[in-house]
């Protein structure tokens, strides 16, 4: 196995998991912090939607309301940003 082979191959890697949060204008260990804040979230709203699916008069709101909250995140561009810029940007006063 030649050096050159592996350099390759290192070099492969990185783009592979670098190449898509550049996209974005973040560095990986940004990308993967938001991607997992937006992961977390749709999985409380799933579990809300779960049990309003058996119990429809809980959490009649829940997942409605935390779409839109992720899109005003998101279309605000606060990827990368702290809960509290993000609270400022959607008009979220809760925290």
């Amino acid at each position: 196995m030649s050096s050159k082979w592996l350099y390759d191959l290192c070099m492969r890697l990185k783009t592979y998991f670098t190449e898509h949060p550049a996209s974005v204008g973040e560095t990986y260990g940004e990308h993967f912090r938001v991607a997992s804040h937006f992961a977390k979230e749709m999985f409380v709203a799933s579990l809300a939607c779960a049990v309003h699916a058996v119990n429809p008069r809980l959490f009649t709101n829940t997942a409605s309301s935390k779409i839109q909250q992720l899109h005003a995140e998101m279309a605000a561009g606060a990827r990368g940003s702290s809960q509290q810029e993000i609270a400022a940007a959607t008009g979220d006063n809760r925290g």
